[in-house]
Order: C-alpha cells, then structure tokens, then sequence
C-alpha cells in the first residue's frame, strides 16, 4: 500500500506535476500536433480527432482524445469494416510511434487523466470488472502506465489488471519518472504495440475464472 510519502506525492505534488508537464509538452510540440492533424486530414479525412467516453477517477465518465488512425470504410449493408481493414498504413504508423496519443495532454491538462497511470479502457467493460480490476479506478488513468511498459498490448488482460493494481498501491515520485524513462524507451523501439492474436488488442470479456485476483 502507499506509504506516507508516497501518500503526500499522489495527494500534493501529482495533479500539480501532471499540470505542468502537459502544459510543456503541448507547448513545445505544438509544430508536431499541427504537422500530424494536417496528415491525418489529408490521408484519413474528417475528423481529425477520435472521441470517446471512457471511465476515469472513480469511473467518472470523460471524453477522451486521439488523432485518428483508422478510415470509416463499411460493408454493403453499412457497418463499419473490421479494424484490421480500417487500419491504414499511416494509421499503424501513428500508433507505433504514440502520435495518436498526443492528443491526451489535453486530457492530463484538463485534469481527466494523468501522465502516469492505469490506461483508460471502454465504459463498456465497467460491469465486466470484479472488485478487484475495479482498483485500476482508484487513481487518474494515465497517458502511459506500469502495464504499458511491462508489454503494453502484448500482455494478458489478466497480466495488465494485475500490474494497474499493483500501480495504484505503490504511487510514488520516483516509480512514476522511472515509468516515464521506460515509455520513451518502449516509443523508441516500439515495443509491445499490438497482442498476438489482433491488430491491437483483443476485447475485455471479463475474467474466466470469477474472483481469480482476490488471492493477489
């Protein structure tokens, strides 16, 4: 569990250190957010930005932003194509490299997420989750996190609840720049992207043997 300084880190220093850093990044790379919303224009159309509803601090529900990776090409009877069809070549690029996430420092800045922390998922899993998986819930979901850095979409759902969890009892200062280190490292070599078995990562359908985690 949080020790006290751990304690006076996530209730003082966090929320303030999110601020500013966010505030920075956007300001410095403002050439880059400009650069890729004219390319996802150009070879992805309109919108620029995807939006989505996902659960944040205490599953308060907030609209999240990302550039947009994927087109909107559907089937005879109109329904959106799979993702593997709608994901182009510029839209796995932007994934490898994070660009769609940039967006999220609008989010960290306006106080919906944090730059270290459980990665938000859909609202559609929420009542998938057991008591345990619930705790991811406890902080402010994160731009990057302790899972995304132990394998990002290349581990088990059962891998990431556990590693959120483990996040959420051990926030400290140091865990969260060593985090930090690790993220810009796993963009670097773009590591951990997509799982074996999908483009990006399979959906949440709840865990296979109820109550698994309460041992952990």
């Amino acid at each position: 569990m949080n020790n006290s300084k751990g304690g006076i880190y996530r209730k003082f220093i966090k929320r303030p250190m999110d601020f500013i850093l966010s505030l920075l990044a956007i300001i410095v790379l403002s050439p880059v957010f400009l650069v890729v919303a004219m390319l996802v224009r150009t070879m992805l159309g309109s919108p620029v930005l995807f939006k989505q509803k996902r659960p944040g601090l205490n599953e308060d529900i907030f609209m999240m932003y990302k550039f947009r990776t994927m087109t909107d090409e559907r089937d005879g009877n109109g329904d959106l194509l799979p993702d593997s069809v709608r994901l182009s070549k510029f839209g796995k690029f932007l994934r490898s490299t994070s660009l769609d996430e940039l967006p999220e420092l609008l989010n960290i800045l306006r106080g919906d997420m944090s730059i270290i922390g459980p990665r938000p998922l859909l609202v559609q899993y929420l009542p998938l989750y057991d008591v345990y998986q619930k705790r991811r819930h406890e902080v402010r979901p994160g731009l990057s996190g302790l899972a995304q850095v132990s394998g990002r979409n290349a581990i088990s759902w059962e891998e990431k609840f556990n590693l959120d969890v483990e996040y959420v009892d051990n926030v400290s200062f140091i865990g969260d720049w060593k985090i930090i280190i690790m993220t810009l490292k796993k963009v670097f070599v773009r590591e951990g992207i997509n799982s074996e078995t999908a483009d990006t990562m399979e959906y949440f359908e709840g865990s296979k043997v109820g109550g698994q985690n309460e041992r952990n």
